[in-house]
Formats: C-alpha cells, sequence, structure tokens
C-alpha cells in the first residue's frame, strides 16, 4: 500500500466525518446522518486495512480516535448492567467452554493418564520414593494422621478456602495469560501439576492408603481439576492461533480468543470458587468418605450439564463467547 496515495484518496472522507462528530450535537438531517454512518463505516474498514498493511502510528492513532467517536455517535453509550452479568452465566461462559471441548477435554483425559502412570511408578519403584524424600518424611506424610491428612484442617475453613481459590485462580489465570506464548507456558504449568498429583497416588498407594487419598482429593479435585483443564485448553488455543488464525487475520484472531480468554478467566474464578469451599468446609469435615466424595461428584456433574447442555444451547444459537457484535471494533472482510 502506498501510504501517501491511499490517504489523499480517503482524506476528504475522514474529514468530513470529523465535522459530521463536530456537529452531532446540533440537530442532524437524515441524509446526513446516513452519510455519517456510511462514513463511520468506511473509515473503520480504512483503519483495519492500515493496520495490517502500512500501520503509520500517527495517521493509525487519528483514525482509531475518530472510529471511536463516530461509533460513540452511531451506536451510543452503553454501561453494563445485571443483565449482561447474567447473559454471560447463562450463555456467555458456558458456550465459551463448549468452544474449547476439543482442546480441553483431551487436555484431561492426558493429564489423568500420565498421573496414572506416574503414580504406579512412584508406587511400584522404592528407590524412586526414596530419591524423593528421606523414609522418615515420607512416613511422616503418607501415615494416619500424617501431612497428607491434616493438610486440609491445617487452617480455619473459610481462611483455607480463600487461600485454595487463590492460589487455583492464580494457575488458571496462568494457563490463560501465557497461551499467547505457543501454548508452551501452559504445558509447563500442566506438567508441574501432573507430577504433584502423581506424587500423592504413589506415595499414598505405596503405603496402602490411596482409598484415604482419593477420599480426600476427589470432592473438590474433580471440579477444581476440571477448571484447569479448561483454563489450560483455552490457553492451548490460544497458542494454536498464533500459527493457524485460519481465515481471519492473526490480529484480530487473537482479538477475538483473548477477549474470549478473559471472560473465561472471570467464569473460572466463580468454578474455582465452589471449588475452595468445598475444600475448606467439605474435604476436611467429619461426613462419611462417600458422603464428601458424592458432594465432589455432584458439583462437577453439574458444571459438565451446565457446559455441555446450556452451552451447546448458547452455541446453536450463535453465541461465541465474544463480545456482543455491537461492542466489539469494525474489521474488514478477509478472505479465506
Amino acid at each position: 500500500m502506498d501510504l501517501d496515495v491511499f490517504t489523499a484518496a480517503h482524506r476528504a472522507e475522514w474529514d468530513r466525518l470529523e465535522a459530521l462528530l463536530r456537529r452531532r450535537r446540533a440537530r442532524l438531517s437524515g441524509a446526513e446522518v446516513d452519510e455519517l454512518v456510511t462514513l463511520y463505516q468506511r473509515t473503520a474498514t480504512h483503519l483495519s486495512q492500515l493496520r495490517s498493511s502500512a500501520p503509520d502510528p500517527a495517521l493509525v492513532s487519528r483514525l482509531t480516535t475518530l472510529v471511536a467517536r463516530a461509533r460513540s455517535a452511531v451506536v451510543g453509550t452503553r454501561r453494563a448492567t445485571w443483565r449482561d452479568a447474567l447473559h454471560f452465566f447463562t450463555a456467555g461462559f458456558p458456550a465459551a467452554c463448549y468452544r474449547t471441548r476439543h482442546w480441553w477435554v483431551p487436555t484431561a483425559l492426558v493429564f489423568t493418564l500420565l498421573v496414572a502412570a506416574f503414580g504406579w511408578w512412584i508406587a511400584a519403584n522404592p528407590e524412586v520414593r526414596l530419591a524423593m524424600a528421606a523414609p522418615e518424611e515420607l512416613r511422616e506424610m503418607t501415615r494416619p494422621g500424617g501431612s497428607y491428612e491434616t493438610y486440609y484442617s491445617s487452617s480455619p475453613a473459610a481462611a483455607f478456602s480463600a487461600q485454595v481459590w487463590t492460589n487455583n485462580a492464580q494457575v488458571a489465570g496462568l494457563c490463560l495469560a501465557f497461551g499467547a506464548l505457543l501454548g508452551l507456558p501452559v504445558l509447563y504449568v500442566m506438567l508441574q501439576n501432573v507430577v504433584n498429583v502423581a506424587a500423592g497416588v504413589g506415595l499414598m498407594a505405596s503405603a496402602d492408603r490411596l482409598d484415604v487419598f482419593l477420599g480426600l482429593i476427589l470432592p473438590h479435585g474433580l471440579l477444581e481439576l476440571t477448571a484447569v483443564f479448561v483454563a489450560a485448553g483455552v490457553g492451548l488455543r490460544l497458542g494454536w492461533t498464533v500459527i493457524d488464525p485460519g481465515p481471519r487475520t492473526r490480529a484480530s484472531a487473537l482479538a477475538q480468543e483473548g477477549r474470549a480468554a478473559i471472560g473465561m478467566a472471570i467464569g473460572l474464578a466463580a468454578v474455582l470458587l465452589v471449588s475452595g469451599l468445598i475444600e475448606g468446609f467439605v474435604t476436611p469435615s467429619g461426613l462419611p468418605t462417600w458422603a464428601r466424595v458424592a458432594i465432589g461428584v455432584v458439583a462437577e456433574l453439574a458444571f459438565l450439564a451446565y457446559v455441555f447442555v446450556l452451552g451447546r444451547r448458547a452455541v446453536t444459537a450463535g453465541e461465541t463467547g465474544d463480545l456482543a457484535e455491537a461492542d466489539r471494533a469494525a474489521e474488514a472482510p478477509v478472505a479465506a
């Protein structure tokens, strides 16, 4: 693109749009309103073309401001309301989770297989366990009343729930935030989680107390790990978008998936809050193991139904988890 030629060809349209915007508070005729809308659409297209072909900072800055002002004039300003929050949790968030199921469901399966494999390896090889800690430390961790059991009652329930929620939200946030780096940090975070869970499985299995360990981790762990799997899947999808944006420009694809990821961070924080409450109040409670596990299973099934029933219905209705079209910046069409 020849920037000087492009500017000369369209400067009159931009100046005319600016003139109409200056008169916005005055009464515009019907023809002028139509002209303003047309010029806004054209200028938004010009801005998209400049960003992808000839990004001149000064001109892009001017057109960005001009498009924002025109957009406000055309569609008006809109404040978020409780209806937006309700729509997000009943359509936007479950739709975003459902759309990324092809990423986070395989992530969950691979994670489970790796935990089982590493846990068996640790349980079957005493030399591996000795490399992890001294025999006295291993006994202290796995004995009845040891550190694995007392961990969940080591702090008051409310404080423990808040701590767990914060830690898990950080893990999910890392997966979402660093997904754009080709997904590599996401793989590292997930590998760390595989090692941590497999260590507990292997050590408790070696002490013939795997049932106790599962009774402690399943009530909250099912929902907690599912939330982490979703975050990891979204992060990996974001990383793949960098490699293959599809029929969209790379910037447009990253913007769309990034906006959806930010929304999912809010939704997953709510899911992790529920799992944190279960971990703080249910896991260390005096309820029988079957009752504690049943609570975890019900919470997990409720989330899966939320995603695969409500989310599927929302996607069928056209929901993507991104901002509404009226709230997104105009983009030039891209050929497939």
